[in-house]
């Protein structure tokens, strides 16, 4: 019997057991309240169904958060992803647009190559903010947040860029083997991103920069290059975001693209059990967070929930979530469980000791 408790606490102190659970049970509830929600259909050559569409809109969301990942890992934090997805989708969207064959292969690749070139040069100026000036995470990229979304506006001209090619769309609502293209991406990425740090030294020395950046300088790490590194690679990942979300609606929008993306991100991470202390990372658990966010969301929109109430709606859920895998909440709710209940005394049983 001490045995199987024994595996039962192992099984649900791991850290992905909750969050699995609460990813089952709304996918059960959306099975109730809509049959057809776990169906899935093939047709011409092509995967449709609720449960393809929740990982097909998850896959911007675990792209920045893979990203986000590496920048927690190393006790950073990154508030400018959405406004780096924002201004790549609008240098793409806008080279694309003054084209005269938007169709073009070459043109659309060249679109992609400038936006992201330009993602990258914002993730090195993060970078250069925290690893070369020493600001503070949350500020330096916090500029960057707010300056980026002007930057977006900007190169749009206060407009909405409207395109209409079909190489750029496929990035977005195209597909790939029968399943959609942005799956495809995503697992690509989450593959190329897991074999760099976890098949190489690389994971644990961004693990290493987090723990304690000054003894891993001291060991011979060169910890500003790794956290400047993690930067431009949390930019990376939101450019290429970036141009799914836009390649979804075949139009840049500088002030909406990417809004609030950088808090679901955190939020997937942290639900996947990544510390924001930082150190540890686990790029399978901020993928499952990613995927409950969105399964949340769209369960929001598909039982027509208020849509008024639907954001309070999600953070409920989100801080159960969390609580019930934080390992301190856990044992202390244990702890008033187990606790003895010690009886009272009646009253007046005492018998008075008489002076001899």
């Amino acid at each position: 019997m001490s045995t199987v408790r024994a595996r039962v606490a192992g099984v649900t102190s791991h850290r992905l057991f909750w969050p699995l659970v609460v990813l089952v049970l709304l996918l059960v509830a959306n099975a109730v309240y809509r049959p057809s929600f776990l169906s899935i259909e093939l047709k011409n050559g092509h995967l449709y169904g609720s449960l393809v569409d929740i990982v097909r809109l998850s896959a911007p969301l675990i792209l920045v958060a893979l990203g986000m990942s590496l920048v927690i890992a190393t006790g950073g934090i990154d508030l400018s992803v959405g406004a780096v997805a924002a201004v790549a989708g609008a240098v793409a969207c806008l080279y694309i647009s003054e084209q005269p064959d938007q169709n073009s292969l070459g043109v659309v690749l060249t679109a992609v190559a400038l936006g992201f070139g330009v993602a990258l040069v914002l993730g090195a100026w993060n970078g250069i903010l925290v690893a070369g000036i020493g600001i503070q995470p949350i500020i330096a990229t916090l500029i960057l947040m707010v300056a980026g979304r002007g930057l977006a506006q900007l190169i749009a001209e206060g407009q909405i860029i409207t395109i209409n090619s079909g190489p750029y769309k496929v990035i977005g609502v195209g597909h790939l083997l029968t399943l959609p293209f942005a799956i495809v991406i995503a697992l690509a990425v989450t593959v190329l991103v897991a074999v760099l740090t976890r098949r190489t030294a690389l994971g644990m020395i961004i693990e290493s920069v987090g723990g304690n950046a000054e003894a891993s300088r001291l060991a011979g790490i060169r910890s500003r290059r790794i956290t400047f590194l993690v930067y431009v690679v949390s930019a990376a990942c939101a450019a290429i975001a970036g141009f799914m979300m836009t390649a979804n609606v075949s139009s840049a929008d500088g002030n909406a693209v990417g809004l609030w993306v950088e808090l679901d991100a955190i939020l997937a991470v942290v639900i996947g059990g990544t510390a924001l202390a930082g150190g540890r990372f686990y790029l399978g658990g901020t993928v499952v967070g990613a995927l409950l966010i969105q399964t949340l969301t769209t369960s929001v929109y598909a039982m027509n929930i208020d849509p008024q109430t639907s954001l309070l709606f999600k953070a409920v859920v989100v801080i159960v979530v969390c609580l019930i895998q934080a390992p301190a909440f856990r044992a202390r709710f244990r702890r008033r469980r187990s606790a003895p209940v010690t009886p009272l005394e009646p009253v007046g049983t005492e018998k008075e000791q008489v002076p001899a």
